[in-house]
């Protein structure tokens, strides 16, 4: 479970390639490369630049085309979805929106279509609802070059790269759907988030420490945050200098019908504040019951997690 974890494994069969010497993930999306290059030519299969996998002609919908080369200098959005996937059309009407106002902010920004769809005229008929640029559908190993680079594992999935092309998102479907009006892009990564409907998936990406506070009211779980948020902050820093990413996302959650039936789900208690960190694909819990929560508490309950001290119990 802990490898589970540690390469965010989400479905099977699944096969990541690590470098030994470093531990570093040379390539998260393994079958594809197998599938793509079986004689093993491009071996060691290690992650390569943003502009060079998507290098060549991007489709407008109205036929016209433009170089991948005209990105350069923008914040870009990798967009992984299909017309057969009820989760990505409902996303796409709302990323329709996202685009045209980050446009007319006077904000560098694209977005690059990568397609699932199963057929040419799916593709075809998916992409004239969208604005932006496309990988063409018959070129389907830049698709898969694509996919390979980012890992991709479930759709609808958006990547947000910066001006140079590196990541700064993984989350950008969270980040559209919790932020419409677009204040915070381009969505540079939070220490601590609130949780909501919009970002509750993320519980299903790997362990999660998650603070139960007593706030039904806008603003109320500024104190919790304020909280957490350094010993998040610590724990970021330490991943970012490693190149990797964090084994612990963190969270406050106040009082709604979402939070009520995630206590409900983990069987929790109905304490409020109530500091825990779960783990849903290894279906456990860790609990840490003080009559105070202080950031030294917190600080101390991260540690002994990340060092496996603490003992699950089953959710």
């Amino acid at each position: 479970m802990r490898l589970w974890n540690k390469y965010k494994v989400t479905s099977i069969p699944s096969l990541v390639f690590v470098d030994a010497a470093t531990g570093k993930v040379v390539c998260r999306n393994g079958l594809l490369v197998v599938r793509d290059d079986p004689k093993g030519l491009e071996f060691p299969w290690g992650p390569k630049p943003f502009a060079e996998v998507v290098a060549g002609p991007l489709l407008r919908n109205n036929r016209q085309t433009a170089d991948s080369s005209s990105l350069e200098g923008h914040y870009v959005g990798v967009y992984f979805s299909a017309h057969w996937c009820p989760p990505c059309r409902s996303l796409t009407r709302v990323l329709v929106e996202s685009y045209r106002a980050i446009k007319e902010s006077g904000q560098k920004f694209e977005i690059v279509f990568v397609s699932a769809d199963r057929s040419e005229e799916s593709f075809q008929q998916y992409f004239s609802e969208m604005p932006w640029l496309a990988v063409p559908y018959s070129d389907e190993a830049r698709r898969s070059r694509l996919n390979r680079l980012y890992g991709i594992q479930g759709i609808p999935t958006l990547i947000l790269l910066d001006a140079e092309g590196h990541m700064i998102t993984r989350q950008g479907r969270v980040e559209v759907l919790n932020d419409p009006e677009c204040r915070l892009f381009p969505w540079h990564p939070r220490p601590v988030l609130e949780l909501s409907e919009a970002n509750a998936v993320q519980l299903h990406e790997g362990p999660c420490l998650v603070l139960f506070v007593d706030a039904e009211e806008e603003g109320e779980l500024e104190p919790a945050k304020e909280l957490i948020q350094p010993v998040a902050e610590k724990l970021m820093a330490k991943s970012k200098a490693k190149d990797e990413e964090m084994p612990l996302l963190f969270f406050v959650a106040g009082e709604d019908d979402m939070t009520d039936s995630l206590r409900d789900y983990t069987n929790l208690p109905e304490a409020a504040p109530l500091l825990t960190i779960l783990d849903m694909s290894a279906r456990a819990k860790y609990v840490r019951d003080v009559e105070e929560i202080t950031q030294g508490v917190v600080d101390q309950f991260v540690s002994d997690f990340l060092a496996e001290k603490l003992k699950p119990e089953p959710i």
